[in-house]
């Protein structure tokens, strides 16, 4: 397990929740193939997990998970897509290895935080590859930092853009902790593999993610992203799309307004849309296979484009 040095920390702000110890849970801790790179940050602790291939010039794939979700959410992504491609995947902020994190950080900290990690590793134009508020990270990313994404995969996200949301959903998003608090831990975690996940696999994973919460810190944790939605998509910035994209979206995924929101925004912009057969909203658990090599044929297109194909690299070196 490697380890950076701090990286420069920011004003402390007012008081938050903090994101728990984060256990140690061996059986995650080690990917196969992969590093585990610790950050202490201002906040807390960030974890990240790269496979470095044969040359730095092939292309960087970056998996963000979704809300509660962390890196294991790409089991079924992380071995197929390293046999090409340089590969990072993160445990957000206060999700997963990423505590102890204090609850205070906006959708844009995290573009700032996911920005660092390239840099740091030298991973270039990624293809950013995100599942639910994964993909609310990536679109915050690339307006911040334009020009710097050589392609975007959506999984069961959504659009930043607030023209698509209505008022009661936005409002909706800002009281979610009396709801969650308001649920028994054992029915909250049931509802949360039922909710999420159509398959017996995807309900395990997701069992096993929300198992390394305790009652409090997952509600606190769900409230905290979700009003960190809101914040982002009431900043009405306009979250351009400045590379290629698809979206991906389970054709069973019934998180919220998910089917809605990737049909609208397919038809406002034209970007193709794939329905994840049978799979809900954590279609990567559900459908592992299917979408793996949905995403490694889109990488491979955005790399002949770009001139960083398996093919070009090696005929340079």
């Amino acid at each position: 397990m490697a380890s950076r040095a701090a990286w420069p920390a920011r004003s402390a702000g007012s008081a938050r929740p903090v994101a728990g110890q984060a256990p140690a849970y061996d059986d995650v801790d080690e990917v196969a193939g992969y590093e585990r790179v610790t950050c202490d940050v201002a906040g807390g602790r960030l974890c990240y997990w790269v496979h470095r291939a044969a040359s730095p010039q092939l292309p960087w794939v970056v998996l963000l998970p979704g809300l509660t979700a962390d890196h294991t959410l790409f089991a079924g992504q992380l071995e197929p897509l390293a046999r090409r491609w340089n590969v990072i995947a993160w445990d957000a902020p206060a999700h997963g290895a990423s505590r102890p994190f204090e609850l205070r950080f906006s959708m844009d900290d995290c573009a700032r935080l996911l920005h660092q990690i390239l840099r740091d590793e030298g991973a270039g134009r990624p293809t950013i590859v995100g599942q639910s508020l994964g993909g609310y990270v990536a679109q915050a990313y690339m307006q911040r930092y334009p020009g710097r994404t050589a392609g975007f995969v959506s999984i069961d996200s959504a659009p930043l853009q607030r023209r698509y949301l209505r008022g009661w959903e936005i409002w909706a998003l800002r009281h979610m902790r009396s709801v969650y608090l308001g649920i028994p831990w054992r029915l909250l975690r049931r509802w949360g593999a039922r909710g999420t996940a159509r398959t017996e696999a995807g309900r395990a994973n997701m069992r096993a993610m929300m198992a390394r919460y305790d009652r409090r810190e997952y509600c606190e944790l769900a409230a905290h992203g979700y009003r960190m939605l809101a914040d982002a998509v009431e900043r009405d910035l306009p979250y351009a799309i400045d590379c290629p994209a698809l979206l991906l979206c389970g054709e069973r995924d019934e998180a919220g307004s998910t089917r809605r929101l990737n049909s609208a925004w397919h038809t406002a912009t034209g970007i193709p849309l794939v329905w994840v057969p049978a799979a809900g909203h954590n279609s990567c658990a559900d459908a592992p296979a299917f979408v793996s090599e949905t995403i490694e044929r889109f990488v491979q297109d955005v790399a002949a484009r770009d001139g960083t194909s398996v093919e070009k690299v090696a005929g340079r070196e």
